[in-house]
C-alpha cells in the first residue's frame, strides 16, 4: 500500500504541475452507463448491486466515465483537464479485483492533434516517473481505419465483423471476417432472405416485422422486432452485394501496415493513391499528431503503429495507444488510452465535446502483480 500511495502522489503531482485538476468521483456508480458504453461483456467483470428501487449500481470499474459524468453535472462549458488516482474494482484473471488506477482526461479542446500528443506524452512521462523508462509503445487510429472502410464502402455487417476481429487481436484474419458466416438456421431462412433481396428497404422492414408479429415474436435476446428486421435486411444486402476481392486485397494490405508513425503514414499514403482513396485529411491529422509528439520529446521512432491495432473498448473514435513493460511476462499493458469524442454526448452532455484521456495501472507499474 505504501508503494501505491507513493505512486499516486507522484502521478498527481506531475499532472497537477501540467494544469490537471484532481477529480474524485464516487466509488458507487450507476451500472447502466458502463453497460451502454462498454458493452454487455463488462457485466461479468464488474461488481454490481441494486438499490431499493431495483436500479443497478456498481463499484467504480474505471475512472473515465465517472469523471465525465461529474464534468457534465457541473455544467462546465470551457475546456477542462482532470487527473485522478485511487481504487477501482473489476474482476481480472489472476489479478486482484481491487486495484489502483491513475490517469488523466481532457475535455473540450479543439486542437485535437496537440491534445492527443499531450495525453500520450504525459502518460509516458508518468510511467517513467514510476520507473518504466523504456516502454514498448503501441499505437493505432480508429478514425483512420474507419475512413478506409468508408472509402471502400464496406457494408455495415461486414464492417462490424472485421472490427470485432481487429479488437480481438486477429487483424491477420480480419479480411476473412468480411464474408458472412454460415449462421445456424440460415438454410431455413434462405427463402425469406431471397425474398428481401432488391426490395425497397422500408417495405422490406415492415414485411419482416409483420412476419415476426404473426409468429408472436416481439423481442429476441434483448433485440426488438425492428432490430431483428434490420439484421435480416443487412444479411440480405450482403448476399446480394458481397465484398469483392479487390476491396479485400486493399484491406489486407492496409491491415498489414506496421512501423513507426512516419513509415506507416508513407505506406498508407502510397496505398490510398494506389486504390484511389481519399485519406488525405486523416493522414494530415495523423502526421500533425506525430509532429506534436516529437515536439514534446517523445521518440516517435520507437512507437510501433499498426493499422490493425485496437483497444478492447467500444467508445474510442480516434487515436489509441498502450504502454507495455517488456519485463512483464503476461503481455498486459501498464497504461493505455486514446480519443473518445462521442462519450460525453452519449452520457447526456447538452453538446458533444472532444475528449481524450489515458489510464495507468499502478499495481502493474509498481510490480505488485506478475
Amino acid at each position: 500500500m505504501s508503494a501505491t500511495r507513493a505512486s499516486i502522489d507522484t502521478v498527481i503531482a506531475l499532472l497537477a504541475a501540467e494544469g490537471y485538476q484532481r477529480a474524485e468521483p464516487a466509488i458507487l456508480q450507476p451500472a447502466d452507463v458502463f453497460l451502454d458504453l462498454s458493452g454487455e461483456d463488462i457485466r461479468r467483470r464488474i461488481f454490481m448491486t441494486q438499490d431499493a428501487d431495483g436500479r443497478d449500481w456498481c463499484l467504480r470499474p474505471e475512472y473515465t466515465i465517472p469523471v465525465a459524468l461529474d464534468h457534465i453535472a457541473a455544467g462546465v462549458s470551457a475546456p477542462m483537464a482532470y487527473a485522478y488516482a485511487g481504487p477501482v474494482f473489476r474482476m481480472r484473471s489472476r489479478e486482484p479485483g481491487e486495484f489502483a488506477q491513475a490517469g488523466l482526461e481532457s475535455f473540450g479542446r479543439e486542437d485535437f492533434a496537440a491534445a492527443d500528443a499531450e495525453i500520450m506524452a504525459l502518460t509516458i512521462e508518468a510511467a517513467a516517473a514510476l520507473g518504466l523508462t523504456q516502454p514498448r509503445v503501441l499505437m493505432g487510429d480508429v478514425a483512420l481505419l474507419g475512413a478506409l472502410l468508408d472509402g471502400l464502402a464496406v457494408p455495415q455487417g461486414a464492417r462490424r465483423r472485421l472490427m470485432r476481429a481487429v479488437v480481438q487481436g486477429k487483424a491477420a484474419e480480419a479480411v476473412e471476417a468480411l464474408d458472412p458466416p454460415a449462421a445456424a438456421g440460415e438454410t431455413a431462412h434462405a427463402g425469406l432472405l431471397k425474398a428481401l433481396e432488391g426490395q425497397d428497404p422500408k417495405a422490406a422492414k415492415a414485411f419482416v416485422e409483420d412476419v415476426l408479429s404473426i409468429a408472436g415474436i416481439s423481442t429476441v435476446g434483448g433485440r426488438s422486432a425492428g432490430d431483428i428486421a434490420e439484421r435480416f435486411l443487412a444479411r440480405a444486402a450482403e448476399r446480394e452485394n458481397p465484398v469483392n476481392e479487390d476491396v479485400k486485397a486493399v484491406l489486407g494490405q492496409a491491415l498489414a501496415i506496421t512501423g513507426d508513425p512516419d513509415a506507416a503514414s508513407a505506406a498508407l499514403r502510397a496505398l490510398s493513391d494506389q486504390a484511389s482513396l481519399d485519406l488525405g485529411q486523416q493522414l494530415d491529422a495523423f502526421d500533425e499528431r506525430t509532429g506534436f509528439l516529437a515536439a514534446r520529446g517523445v521518440d516517435v521512432g520507437q512507437i510501433s503503429f499498426s493499422t490493425g491495432f485496437a483497444r478492447n473498448l467500444d467508445y474510442y473514435t480516434g487515436f489509441i495507444f498502450e504502454l507495455h513493460d517488456l519485463s512483464r511476462s503476461d503481455g498486459r499493458p501498464v497504461a493505455g488510452g486514446g480519443r473518445y469524442d462521442n462519450v460525453l454526448g452519449r452520457l447526456g452532455a447538452p453538446q458533444p465535446a472532444p475528449a481524450v484521456g489515458a489510464s495507468l495501472w499502478l499495481d502493474r507499474l509498481t510490480g505488485q502483480s506478475s
